[in-house]
C-alpha cells in the first residue's frame, strides 16, 4: 500500500483528506494511482508530495488504534482532490 506525505517530511505523517466529517487517510493499493493523485494535488498548487510505501497491516492497524478514518483506494476507483 502507499500513502502520500509532504516531500521532505515523510517521517512526520501522512496526507489526509479534509472532509466535512474530519480527516480521512487515503491508502492506495497501486503506486501509480498514488502518484497520479499527488500530481493532481500539485496542479492545485498543493506542496510537493512523496509516495511512501507502507505495510497494509500496520497502516490500517494504526488507523483503527487511533480511531482515524481511512479509505482504501483500489485500481478500479477514481479519486480527485477536494476543492480547497
Amino acid at each position: 500500500m502507499f500513502v502520500l506525505a509532504l516531500k521532505g517530511k515523510e517521517d512526520e505523517g501522512a496526507y489526509s483528506v479534509e472532509e466535512e466529517t474530519g480527516k480521512t487517510l487515503y491508502l492506495f493499493v497501486d503506486k501509480d494511482d498514488a502518484m497520479r493523485y499527488a500530481g493532481l494535488l500539485e496542479a492545485d498548487d498543493y506542496p510537493l508530495m512523496s509516495v511512501v510505501e507502507v505495510s497494509e497491516r500496520e497502516a490500517i492497524g494504526a488507523c483503527i488504534e487511533r480511531n482515524h478514518p481511512y479509505f482504501v483506494i483500489t485500481p478500479d476507483q477514481i479519486v480527485i482532490p477536494p476543492d480547497f
